[in-house]
């Protein structure tokens, strides 16, 4: 993969075999180029920036946000910051001053994040996706896989795995300086040449894009088969009753049917957000990879500087967007947002949409075998007011002690 922070690094790439001979005149990046470029990705990678932070501080200090599912994104909001810091930031220093301005060490320092963001990104992805096929097609298995503390563990090995694949990284980098008629430019670039690189990217390309592609493919088919085409599983000896309590005062009901609907539409809720960040993952890498897939076959790459301009921004974008789709398809997650910018009403932090009937959906699909650990992010998109299914006795008490049911962490 060409590293994201410079234009030419395939004539870098081949500079060891000019000698002495020079590159020509060397002609600066146009004014238009330079404003359109620094104020887009500083744009970008500004909100990329907060929005990632945001999602890791709410998931970190918010008790009920902490899931498994979350955790998977808290390590692919950490990936998305690295990937903006490392290749984005960068890149405004190119536009302006046209070379390199960060030395041997910020070589090899970037370029290493720049790839463990990149790698890392797309095994949290993979992981939160193997993690919802667990968790809605094997509900049993999900009861001790899917849980907090195995989230963690994976979490870590992934880290740890891609940390030390990307070491190879820091001993294929290094500066060189191009000699042009007209100036001499310090680079970023590699020290093998392209021919010797094909290798490289190619298995990275493999693991890290297509393979998590296919694997998405596959398991998000198999979860819309669950979720859409066949109905959720219930508790036999609950099936044949509509209702599951009636109370004396005030006629109120408590609807296991309606919570179960309720429940199910929380699962493709959340599974329908997830699979949006798999969907852009895959259109927003295309552009990019599909240019250095062409370029590796042509003895003169293509290096159109808006081309790749587009290219890197759809990069920057990819890992700038997810906490805009959290904030849009996730209740949960735009209230806690708020909270965090103090943007609307400060309130006692619990679920504050949880009610019997929801309480009573949970017990009854734990006793299916799914775990506690999982179901906190099944009930993300849960909205309904609390009052509506508490019989009247309770709703006087309701404002003395509020009902929380069990803990859905």
């Amino acid at each position: 993969m060409e590293n994201l922070t410079m234009g030419n690094m395939t004539v870098e790439n081949d500079t060891s075999v000019l000698g002495n001979r020079t590159l020509g005149a060397w002609t600066d990046y146009t004014v238009e180029y330079k404003v359109v470029s620094v104020f887009l990705v500083s744009l970008i990678c500004g909100v990329g920036i907060v929005g990632n932070v945001m999602v890791i501080l709410v998931v970190l200090t918010t008790k009920h946000m902490r899931t498994p599912t979350n955790c998977y994104l808290v390590s692919l909001a950490a990936a998305d910051l690295m990937v903006l810091t490392a290749a984005g930031l960068p890149n405004i220093t190119d536009a302006l001053y046209g070379q390199w301005v960060y030395g041997y060490a910020g070589c090899l320092g970037i370029t290493y994040f720049q790839y463990l963001g990149i790698n890392a990104s797309s095994c949290s992805i993979t992981a939160f996706t193997v993690e919802r096929y667990i968790a809605i097609c094997h509900p049993i298995k999900a009861q001790f896989l899917c849980t907090l503390s195995r989230a963690k563990k994976i979490i870590m090995l992934v880290w740890a795995l891609t940390s030390v694949y990307c070491v190879m990284w820091l001993f294929l980098s290094d500066t060189k300086k191009l000699t042009y008629d007209n100036a001499v430019l310090l680079s970023c670039a590699y020290k093998v040449s392209r021919s010797n690189y094909l290798p490289i990217y190619f298995t990275d390309f493999a693991v890290f894009y297509v393979l998590p592609l296919m694997l998405a493919t596959v398991l998000y088919g198999l979860i819309a088969r669950i979720l859409f085409l066949n109905p959720l599983p219930s508790d036999p000896k609950d099936s044949s009753k509509k209702w599951k309590k009636e109370t004396s005062q005030g006629g109120r009901m408590v609807s296991t049917s309606s919570s179960s609907g309720t429940t199910a539409a929380s699962r493709r809720q959340v599974t329908k957000m997830l699979a949006v960040v798999v969907i852009l993952f895959a259109l927003l890498w295309m552009p990019y990879r599909t240019l250095v897939v062409v370029n590796s076959f042509l003895d003169k790459a293509y290096l159109d500087t808006w081309f790749l301009l587009f290219c890197r921004l759809c990069i920057y974008l990819n890992s700038a967007i997810n906490p805009i789709i959290y904030n849009a398809m996730s209740q949960k997650f735009r209230a806690a947002f708020k909270k965090l910018c103090q943007c609307g009403p400060q309130r006692m932090e619990k679920p504050a949409s949880y009610s019997v009937a929801l309480t009573y959906s949970v017990i009854k699909d734990m006793s299916n075998g799914e775990s506690p650990d999982h179901f906190t992010t099944e009930m993300d998109e849960l909205n309904t007011p609390t009052d509506q299914y508490l019989p009247a006795n309770m709703l006087s008490r309701a404002g003395k002690m509020p009902y929380e049911g069990p803990s859905l962490i």
